[in-house]
């Protein structure tokens, strides 16, 4: 199809009385901001304490920086959470089975392998997992 072809077929619907659109887009808007781009604060304070900075400022950022923890160590679970059961459980001689720790905390399979992936991350622990004859995992601490 030609241009004068396409210009006739226009003018014909045009004349029945559709409305036909212009081959050319209007470059009317501009670029508009991404949604998640942050916004500008309208505090005419923080205009203020922008152009000179206040001496106390400083000194309370490096205070709560110094009162800080550098480093985080591993902390033990408290004694009457389920973590805490689950530890003594797979501590002892011959593991504990996923049955066991199911039952001794009314957890999920699925929430059990996740405590036990974190802990052994968190707590540095080496948690050795196994099957026996029947098909049941066992996990232990290795020591």
């Amino acid at each position: 199809m030609t241009k004068t072809e396409t210009n006739n077929k226009d003018a014909a619907v045009a004349a029945q009385g559709a409305q036909v659109a212009s081959n050319k887009t209007s470059a009317k808007k501009g670029a508009s901001q991404k949604k998640a781009a942050p916004k500008a604060k309208n505090d005419p304070k923080s205009a203020a304490t922008n152009k000179a900075a206040k001496p106390g400022k400083e000194a309370k950022a490096t205070k709560k920086a110094a009162n800080l923890p550098t480093t985080k160590e591993a902390s033990a679970p408290r004694a009457e959470s389920k973590g805490a059961k689950i530890l003594q459980l797979i501590a002892r001689d011959g593991g504990a089975t996923l049955a066991e720790i199911m039952k001794a905390t009314d957890w999920q399979a699925h929430s059990v392998r996740g405590f036990l992936s974190t802990a052994g991350k968190k707590r540095g622990l080496k948690i050795d997992s196994t099957k026996n004859d029947d098909g049941a995992r066992t996990y232990t601490i290795k020591g």
